[in-house]
């Protein structure tokens, strides 16, 4: 296949300051048909190479690549049920009109929470003002957060809005952790990372990392922001503000990866899908996958998007067909898949180093993706 032309948009986009640089990966019925790095690991404090091994902060595919599969293997084990109440679970989670949430709504977005609230700088705040010294990017600040959601007002009643939330994956991770016993890195290593032969896709755990003094290769990390607070440009350290107080350890936010094992966690739940593996029965993969009619017009599956219908500009691009999953994340990362064509397209690029105002990503992603479908079917 010439994938010429996808090598001149990327090109391109690194001149045109798209992000520093990025590697995308193109997966045919199984077979890797396009891989190639762009562009720069680093600008700051100097310029170095990025490569195909690069590891980058996957953001927000955290949500449907360690949450909603952790989700899909407890509903598999029949620890939960994706219409049981969370309060089931955390009987105080039904205060503020918070009683009717279901797993189901906070999948699909459409529980009523917020997009976002700076839990962060009330965990600063306690240690600043309340003498909780060392609280931030610990577990025992995830515990808080955990606490606070189960507080937090909703901005619609539940069902009847959909609304990309943070907060409503923030809160998937207390299930994960409390009925395994374990963290939700622990329990995603133990469970679906180390099976499946995965040994760079992981969360960074801060709190980890400070005790055992470990020393992180911060030179096969794409770094991100010139981070205002935190002052600092961040590398091997979670870009998401709330993530990074929460340890590094969030529903939402903290994996990081190279593509190739992103591609070989999406092969291998394309695999599940088609019933072709063990890890997941194929009738979850496929109720996951399939777009929820809870509120009307909503693209959202559970833990996954899907293209955005005409005349809305899809991130997808014009080609990838009605019946695609996908999710973006913050930091310039992106994985579309379509299952009739059995095509799956991965982008990693590092687009906020080093300041996470540059947006023109969202202009680049359907080009790219139309340049990857245009060459791919015309074989």
């Amino acid at each position: 296949m010439d994938f010429t032309t996808v090598d001149r948009a990327l090109d391109t986009a690194v001149e045109q300051g798209v992000f520093p640089g990025a590697v995308v990966l193109v997966n045919q019925a199984g077979t890797v048909r396009y891989r190639q790095a762009f562009g720069s690991r680093s600008l700051e404090p100097e310029r170095t190479p990025l490569t195909t091994e690069t590891i980058f902060d996957l953001a927000s595919l955290t949500k449907p690549l360690a949450t909603t599969v952790a989700i899909m293997l407890m509903v598999k084990e029949r620890k939960l049920r994706l219409d049981d109440r969370v309060s089931r679970f955390f009987p105080n989670f039904s205060m503020q009109g918070k009683a009717p949430i279901t797993f189901r709504h906070l999948l699909s977005h459409s529980s009523g929470f917020s997009a976002w609230k700076p839990f962060y700088q009330e965990i600063i705040n306690r240690e600043v003002h309340e003498g909780k010294v060392g609280l931030t990017s610990t577990r025992s600040a995830r515990e808080f957060v955990h606490t606070q959601l189960q507080r937090e007002k909703l901005e619609a009643p539940p069902g009847q809005k959909a609304g990309y939330s943070d907060l409503g994956f923030m809160m998937l991770g207390a299930p994960i952790e409390a009925l395994s016993g374990l963290g939700l890195d622990q329990y995603c290593q133990e469970k679906i990372f180390h099976p499946l032969g995965l040994s760079v896709l992981t969360f960074l755990n801060l709190e980890l990392i400070r005790r055992h003094k470990r020393h992180l290769p911060v030179e096969q990390y794409a770094p991100t922001e010139r981070c205002p607070w935190r002052k600092r440009v961040l590398c091997a350290e979670v870009h998401d503000d709330n993530a990074y107080a929460m340890g590094g350890v969030a529903g939402h936010a903290g994996l990081f990866s190279s593509i190739d094992e992103v591609d070989r966690l999406v092969s291998i739940l394309l695999a599940c899908y088609r019933g072709e593996h063990t890890f997941l029965p194929a009738e979850i993969v496929r109720q996951f996958w399939t777009r929820q009619d809870i509120v009307p017009g909503s693209t959202w599956c559970l833990g996954w998007d899907t293209p955005s219908p005409p005349p809305q500009r899809s991130s997808a691009g014009q080609f990838f067909s009605p019946h695609s999953v996908g999710h973006l994340g913050f930091t310039g990362t992106s994985i579309w898949i379509d299952l009739d064509k059995q095509i799956h397209v991965i982008v990693l690029s590092n687009r906020v180093h080093p300041r996470r105002d540059n947006d023109k990503i969202q202009a680049f992603r359907p080009l790219l993706h139309d340049a990857v479908m245009q060459v791919v079917s015309s074989q």
